[in-house]
């Protein structure tokens, strides 16, 4: 027996009956040959780490654009809060912990430079619109490894393509057709929100922008005062509420979800869309907009020609400017658009 087969054979005996198994996948786009060692949901993990959309998170905003601290959260450390949060749920349910993972580390990857803006950006610039976790999944599927894509499994892109809730979307108990399919998938749609509450309040609080006091009284009374107090009592109440249910969904109790759903209601007004905080973001519709025209102009400088060609200049021009990250894409706007001071040579 492979050693790959050892460890399919541990999910079945040690994982919850709910839990997705390695062994059981709907399976790839495209058939290819097991890995001795790895089973299927760990080799999507390992994939998804050493793409290069994932490395430019790194330089890709969350709340606060380019920050100068240190301290301050990236649409990368978002994603290991996210991965990590998503891991401890599902160890204690006794789910597929690498797929939860793969799926967390995925969730992000087609987001655009300058966070939210620029998502808001390119969905009034491309015809067919923009949504990151569409980037998302195209970026696994097709742009990495040379537009040969990293072939995953159907659960790991289930996950990505449905992870998304926006400005009013519901983080456990969406219909079914909004709903990943697999119970790993629904635990990073909550881990995401848990995620993000929490480190942007924290974000906020140090960039001067928030008082603590300003939370809303009532949702700081049910999850807790602290970051690290409200995360804790938010993924014992989905893990207690899930046990409860039978591991048939992902559930939080209703008065933990209606505080969730109020704490993020109040970032949204304070921090979000607050107008001190994102001040900066609107000049994003400037440079990616200037962008967007610019690279159109000058596709065999810029473009994939094979996807200019396949799908068409609008989605070419999306993956290009959507791939950027945010100091790329102010560094290609001062080289296309500001004039370099004229240096005369030999002096005077």
């Amino acid at each position: 027996m492979l050693i790959r087969q050892q460890l399919e054979q541990r999910e079945h005996d040690t994982l919850d009956p709910h839990a997705a198994k390695s062994d059981r996948t709907k399976g790839r786009v495209r058939p290819e040959v097991e890995d001795p060692i790895r089973p299927s949901f760990q080799r999507d993990r390992d994939r998804i780490i050493h793409t290069k959309a994932f490395r430019r998170l790194k330089h890709k905003t969350q709340v606060f654009f380019s920050p100068a601290g240190d301290h301050y959260r990236t649409r990368l450390t978002h994603t290991l809060e996210v991965s990590q949060i998503a891991r401890t749920i599902a160890k204690v349910l006794r789910l597929h912990e690498e797929l939860t993972e793969a799926i967390a580390l995925g969730h992000d990857l087609g987001h655009t430079p300058f966070g939210h803006a620029g998502e808001r950006v390119l969905q009034a610039l491309n015809p067919a619109g923009f949504n990151h976790y569409e980037q998302s999944l195209r970026i696994v599927d097709v742009l990495e490894h040379d537009r040969q894509g990293l072939n995953l499994t159907w659960e790991v892109r289930d996950g990505i393509a449905r992870h998304s809730k926006g400005k009013h979307g519901l983080p456990v108990g969406a219909p079914p057709e909004h709903r990943a399919g697999t119970i790993e998938g629904q635990v990073a749609r909550v881990a995401d929100i848990i995620a993000y509450v929490n480190h942007d309040i924290d974000d906020a609080v140090r960039a001067g922008l928030l008082a603590e006091s300003r939370l809303p009284a009532a949702a700081v009374q049910a999850l807790g005062r602290s970051s690290s107090e409200r995360i804790g009592r938010m993924v014992g109440d989905v893990v207690q509420e899930t046990l409860a249910g039978g591991l048939t969904e992902i559930r939080m109790s209703e008065p933990m979800l209606e505080a969730t759903l109020e704490l993020r209601g109040f970032l949204f007004d304070a921090v979000y869309e607050n107008q001190v905080a994102t001040a900066e973001f609107a000049k994003a519709e400037g440079i990616l907009g200037g962008l967007w025209e610019k690279v159109r102009q000058r596709p065999d400088e810029f473009l994939d020609l094979r996807t200019v060609e396949a799908e068409g200049l609008d989605t070419a021009v999306q993956d290009f400017v959507a791939g950027m990250t945010d100091r790329y894409a102010v560094a290609l706007y001062e080289r296309l658009f500001i004039p370099k001071p004229w240096v005369e040579l030999g002096g005077i």
